[in-house]
């Protein structure tokens, strides 16, 4: 088995070993960093505590104003403070609290029951339920305010906020993403980086995976998905007690934490109406409740209904495409009752051809025509 020291966290799976498939391997508690991905567990470097770094497509990280210095009553407050900004109903969420960022300011992951569930079953299958889950856009440097730390990989893009948040996404689209948030500074850790994206001014010192991962910034066991200990009772008896203390926490928030937290929804009332000032200054917000105009100008679910169908459909397409490598740049798009529109940028009359193959061997219906200027791909929600 080949263990990777002073590995880098990597965009795309790194060559490692499975812990499934090898023989003779101990999994009564083996150490070191692995990485989740494909059916497999695979090492990245056999130094530093027992830690599992999961896919951050499947978390979401927000910087979460905590103003209440209980820990208790902040637990007990989080689904408070996040349910305004998830699209999911929260009780179908699992929440995690990580560190703080800033004074009663705090990281935190949101992640779906099944999902936490799936990933909880295949560590503990490899003998790795003893480890912490750290979704992996975390185990990059984290680079000064208002930069991005970036691992760009052949199809995916993880990324590290100067905020404390990060997340991953499709290669093709973190140009998209890049100047959707205002093209912020950029040190790159996996491919170069346009030139346009890069700036190799502000380098950062970059430390072995087991190192950096001492004290993760966040661990996705916690809760009813904290890590087993003999000592515990059993899983039903655990989740009792765990809402039955959820229950007393709710029911003791003190006064002064509910103002607290009508303080968190006056300033989140205000950052999405300057949010909406900026993005359609068309649109006139009333005095009153703004849930539901601000509802319309979001792209519609698929006709199934469910959570937005904007993302999973974009990925797909992108995924698709991320073969054709650099000759492809997506300059806008938008989701219109279930249909995507992709502008991609090109001056190659023969583009269109290309992304068409491309698609048709994904098995993704598309209709693809030159326009001026590059290519547009018309896709059906699916």
């Amino acid at each position: 088995m080949t263990l990777h020291r002073d590995a880098f966290v990597t965009a795309d799976s790194a060559p490692g070993a499975s812990l499934r498939s090898e023989p003779g391997a101990s999994l009564g508690g083996p150490g070191g960093v692995w990485t989740l991905d494909g059916a497999a567990l695979a090492v990245a470097d056999s130094d530093g505590p027992a830690t599992v770094l999961v896919p951050s497509e499947g978390v979401r990280l927000l910087a979460v104003d905590l103003p209440i210095a209980n820990r208790a009553k902040r637990l007990a407050a989080l689904p408070f403070a996040v349910e305004d900004l998830i699209a999911e109903p929260v009780d179908t969420v699992h929440l995690a609290i990580g560190q703080e960022l800033a004074p009663r300011r705090y990281l935190v992951a949101v992640v779906r029951h099944d999902r936490m569930a799936e990933w909880i079953a295949r560590v503990e299958d490899g003998g790795l339920d003893h480890a912490a889950l750290v979704p992996d856009c975390l185990a990059l440097p984290a680079p000064t305010a208002g930069a991005w730390a970036v691992d760009l990989g052949a199809t995916r893009a993880v990324v590290r906020s100067g905020d404390g948040t990060g997340f991953a996404c499709p290669a093709p689209l973190l140009r998209t993403v890049w100047e959707a948030a205002g093209r912020p500074r950029t040190i790159a850790y996996g491919a170069a980086l346009p030139a346009d994206m890069s700036d190799g001014a502000d380098v950062l010192a970059l430390d072995p995976l087991g190192r950096r991962l001492l004290a993760p910034a966040l661990d996705l066991r916690q809760g009813a998905y904290a890590r087993r200990r003999r000592s515990l009772p059993s899983f039903g008896k655990r989740l009792a007690k765990i809402v039955a203390i959820g229950a007393a926490a709710h029911a003791s928030i003190a006064a002064a934490d509910t103002l607290a937290l009508r303080g968190i929804a006056e300033r989140r009332e205000a950052e999405t109406r300057a949010l909406v000032a900026r993005l359609s200054p068309a649109t006139t917000l009333s005095d009153g409740d703004i849930a539901g105009p601000v509802t319309d100008l979001l792209p519609q679910s698929g006709a199934g209904g469910g959570a937005n169908a904007f993302l999973p459909l974009a990925s797909r397409v992108s995924a698709a495409l991320a073969p054709l490598g650099p000759e492809v740049s997506a300059q806008a798009m938008r989701l219109d009752g279930g249909v995507l529109t992709m502008e991609l940028q090109s001056t190659d009359p023969a583009l269109a051809g290309r992304v068409r193959a491309a698609l048709q061997s994904a098995n993704i219906a598309a209709n693809v025509g030159a326009v001026a200027g590059g290519v547009r791909v018309v896709v059906a929600g699916q």
